[in-house]
């Protein structure tokens, strides 16, 4: 068949690589350039024990906090509040305690073995080198922090998450940059990372060119239907014949959906990083600080600390100050970084994770056309469940089951 797949970040990349592995005629449509987005800025983590929703029962009394700490995780602009309350009402509902375990369940099916999932692509784009088996990390500075989490650690273990709590001594031994003000900590050595996420898919998409893909550098703004059936992708530099299509064109696939008859709650976190050239420390694992909800991964461009989340749209200009909010965080993390930096040894970035309500990305079939495959809002795990959603694109494709249930990743779910 002829399949056109929209968007150049890692699910399009994925999707159009196992697509093209079935025996298709793949083209991968991207305006701007392979794995710019998301995929560039992310903290590179290949996590399966990412299957704790973002919003968690007792979200609703922290968020005032959040908001009000100059540090802290959480921003909204206040001009775009009105258009973002919506989702927001729908986050705080969708973290019920009788809905988080499901969807922790779904998301579970999802992330199984993120490392390895990519190895089918990996080997075959000789870009194994990228990749990090070390685990990965999360502290806490106190016990009440951790104790905060004990629902997420639940939700791990009976998602068959294995992991190691750690505390003071065996903490600093595990990862000695650590500050001493960081009590506990939870090692999950299954977990792994990229050391530059925008090299890696890059790559992939690379040695999906060099297969028999080709990759168009244009915007889809539209789908030609002939009833139900799709007869072309309508692009801003023409018309595309294709069989069937893949929308994951991230937080620019709801005005797609749209036209295919769903009207996803699709919006975007802005989410920045800092990178420190040539750091005084270099953490052996991907660390999660549990309180300032930001990564911090050693990669080939320097120590990257990314995280938060900013709601303010797709047009709004970038607010600088909340990478240098990450560059305070990760010196209070790593007591062994500089006090002050100059401005040629950082670099900064911003991005838009595709976001749910419910943590659950949109995967599965348009409602107007059977032969258009949605996958895109995956939030904060596009990178660790890239690969494992690009089977399930290539499943739907081809008419088989996938193997994994996608229920829950329904476009149509309430």
């Amino acid at each position: 068949m002829k399949v056109v797949v929209i968007g150049g970040g890692a699910v399009g990349v994925a999707s159009a690589s196992f697509a093209l592995r079935d025996g298709h005629e793949v083209t991968l449509i991207e305006p701007g350039g392979i794995a710019e987005g998301a995929s560039f800025g992310n903290a590179g983590c290949l996590n399966a024990s990412s299957v704790v929703p973002m919003s968690m029962p007792g979200n609703l009394s922290k968020i005032p906090g959040w908001l009000l700490d100059p540090l802290g995780p959480l921003s909204i602009r206040w001009a775009y509040a009105p258009k973002v309350a919506p989702w927001i009402y729908r986050f705080l509902k969708a973290g019920s305690p009788d809905r988080v375990a499901a969807q922790a369940a779904a998301l579970a099916g999802l992330l199984r073995d993120s490392y390895g999932s990519y190895r089918p692509l990996v080997t075959n784009a000789g870009a194994e080198a990228l990749l990090r088996r070390q685990g990965h990390l999360v502290v806490y500075r106190s016990q009440e922090d951790f104790d905060g989490d004990a629902l997420g650690w639940r939700l791990r273990r009976d998602n068959g998450i294995a992991f190691e709590v750690l505390t003071r001594d065996a903490l600093w031994q595990q990862e000695p940059s650590l500050s001493r003000e960081y009590r506990i900590g939870v090692f999950v050595p299954d977990n792994g990372h990229t050391v530059n996420p925008n090299r890696l898919i890059s790559r992939l998409a690379e040695a999906f060119v060099r297969d028999g893909g080709t990759i168009e550098r244009t915007r889809a703004v539209g789908f030609d239907l002939e009833g139900d059936r799709l007869q072309a992708v309508r692009t801003a530099g023409g018309r595309l014949e294709a069989d069937r299509a893949v929308v994951a064109a991230g937080a620019w696939s709801k005005p797609l959906a749209k036209q295919l008859g769903d009207d996803v709650p699709l919006d975007t976190e802005r989410g920045y990083h800092i990178v420190i050239k040539d750091p005084e420390i270099a953490p052996r694992s991907s660390i999660l600080d549990a309180t300032g909800k930001f990564v911090a991964t050693s990669m080939e461009t320097g120590l990257r600390l990314a995280g938060t989340v900013e709601f303010a749209g797709l047009a709004a200009k970038p607010d600088w100050r909340r990478a240098r909010i990450l560059l305070n965080l990760g010196q209070r993390l790593f007591p062994g970084l500089r006090r002050d930096y100059p401005e040629e040894r950082l670099t900064q970035w911003m991005g838009f994770r595709p976001s749910m309500p419910d943590s659950l990305p949109v995967i599965g079939r348009a409602s107007r056309s059977r032969d258009v495959v949605y996958a895109f809002g995956h939030g904060h795990i596009g990178l660790a469940s890239g690969a494992r959603t690009g089977e399930v694109v290539a499943d739907l494709l081809a008419d088989r089951a996938p193997t994994i249930p996608i229920e829950a990743f329904s476009p149509t779910r309430a």
